[in-house]
């Protein structure tokens, strides 16, 4: 038990969470890219931590709908900075990746905007700002209609011979 006698995030029941996307989006196994072993936030689908679904839009830039469960708070009520900054790796990361580009992170600057209350659905966009010899920026952002939670900006370079 937690305060006032609550069961731990760990504990509670999984609810159903919709992850639909934009009609115009077609789904895509986006982690599928980078293999089992790179799924820190997307690799547990029915959790309380993260769920996340992955589409292409009609411009085949890479999109995720995002669910932050109980186990991601900081703020009381709010995801933690560290949550939001770890669905913009993977995200922004596999956006290259989606691109043709075989990176790893280089570096990741995270602007948090509003505090992100738990259980929403929100969306990631992404977008391929540059591709400069092995250097590729990405951008993206944590949205849920007009509020922005968090931009971020991600500088990730190719892997030689991939």
């Amino acid at each position: 038990m937690t305060r006032a006698g609550q069961l731990p995030p760990s504990k509670l029941p999984a609810p159903s969470v919709d992850l639909a996307g934009d009609s115009s989006w077609v789904p895509f196994d986006a982690p599928a890219l980078v293999g089992e072993s790179l799924r820190f936030v997307s690799g547990e689908p029915e959790g309380n931590r993260f769920r996340v679904r992955y589409f292409r839009d009609t411009l085949l830039q890479l999109r995720a709908r995002v669910w932050f469960g109980p186990e991601t708070e900081g703020p009381p009520g709010h995801a933690h900075g560290g949550a939001i900054a770890a669905v913009l790796d993977e995200v922004l990361g596999l956006a290259a990746w989606n691109a043709g580009h075989a990176i790893v992170v280089g570096n990741l600057n995270v602007g948090f905007r509003s505090l992100l209350p738990l259980q929403q659905v929100v969306t990631v966009e992404t977008d391929i700002v540059s591709v400069a010899g092995r250097k590729v920026m990405v951008h993206g952002r944590i949205c849920s209609g007009l509020t922005v939670y968090a931009e971020g900006e991600c500088l990730c370079i190719t892997i030689p011979g991939r």
